[in-house]
């Protein structure tokens, strides 16, 4: 058998990536309109910086340039949704040359790579700039927790996330009223990523992808499902531990993708456990302000593993057939 993607019936890799990036469509424009065009150059140059990398490595070679299966669009896209709406083009233009380079081109191409390339891209840019990549969106005057001594003093310092507030901050009111400032991330969340601007078009795109059957259920909901229920047992706010951060977009989009997560059913459900699980460490007992990235790829190493000892059982029976 030949290296995945696999052709199943009318699938093509083309449609596949088509159908993704349709699915993406919408949290893109609507990221774009709320981070202005900042965002839209971010986007841009991550998407340039993937395509050209993919033709010119092909070029050199000497195999046929395939960016018109639309993987390398995808994968700048994707790289472009994960980063601040505000960081220096050429930064951006630099994850896309190492999300193909690095994340997928060095194992030999489509099919090959054993982590998501998109992830991979932001890793780099994530170790190389982190003071880029940790830049906050936190506007003064529009915090998202709530306005106790605590929290305005915060107010007025740059931080990371509104998830790092929330891991550092040990303020009774802050645990208690998160739930309401959960509204902005479902629709108009100005404080993430491009791609964390709104959950519900994160759950829109996920809906065309389980509708076309592109992806397994399982993933998005085992992977965010792991994260909820363990935030909840720690004491953080299940809802917002859901809906804050990069986790919707990772478990709907990054951990989905078909070359890095496990072929069944049994280790899909494993793989995307180890992704919240993971996730929920990094996020509480780590300096990181978000687990998600790290997480996924942790887990695309442990794929190949996973494989190998969830297989499916054969049909029949062993049977020993003596020599003569």
């Amino acid at each position: 058998m030949g290296v995945s993607p696999h052709i199943r019936a009318a699938d093509t890799t083309t449609r596949i990536m088509g159908w993704v990036i349709i699915a993406v469509l919408p949290l893109t424009v609507y990221g774009v309109y709320i981070g202005g065009f900042k965002a839209f150059l971010v986007i841009a140059m991550s998407v340039i910086g993937a395509v050209a990398t993919e033709a010119i490595i092909q070029r050199i070679r000497h195999i046929p340039v395939t960016i018109s299966d639309l993987s390398a669009l995808l994968t700048g896209l994707l790289l472009g949704l994960t980063l601040p709406p505000r960081l220096p083009w050429w930064i951006a233009l630099m994850g896309g040359v190492a999300a193909i380079a690095l994340g997928k081109q060095v194992f030999g191409g489509l099919g090959h790579n054993i982590f998501n390339p998109a992830l991979v891209g932001r890793a780099v840019i994530f170790v190389s700039y982190p003071a880029y990549m940790t830049t906050s969106y936190l506007v003064r005057g529009q915090a998202f927790v709530v306005n106790t001594p605590t929290i305005r003093a915060l107010n007025s310092v740059t931080t990371a996330t509104p998830l790092f507030v929330a891991g550092q901050v040990r303020d009774h009111q802050l645990a208690v009223n998160t739930a309401r400032y959960i509204g902005p991330y479902l629709w108009g969340n100005p404080w993430g990523c491009i791609g964390e601007v709104s959950a519900i078009l994160i759950l829109l795109g996920l809906g065309i992808l389980l509708y076309q059957g592109l992806v397994d259920w399982r993933i998005p909901v085992c992977m965010a499902g792991t994260v909820v229920l363990l935030s909840w047992a720690l004491g953080m706010n299940p809802i917002l531990a859901a809906v804050s951060g990069g986790l919707l977009f990772g478990a709907c989009f990054m951990a989905t993708d078909y070359v890095t997560n496990p072929m069944t059913a049994w280790g899909k459900v494993v793989f995307s456990v180890g992704c919240g699980l993971v996730t929920v460490v990094l996020r509480f007992y780590s300096n990181l302000p978000e687990g998600v990235m790290f997480a996924i790829l942790l887990m695309n190493g442990f794929t190949p593993m996973i494989d190998r000892y969830m297989k499916p059982r054969p049909f029949g029976h062993k049977s020993v057939v003596s020599q003569a």
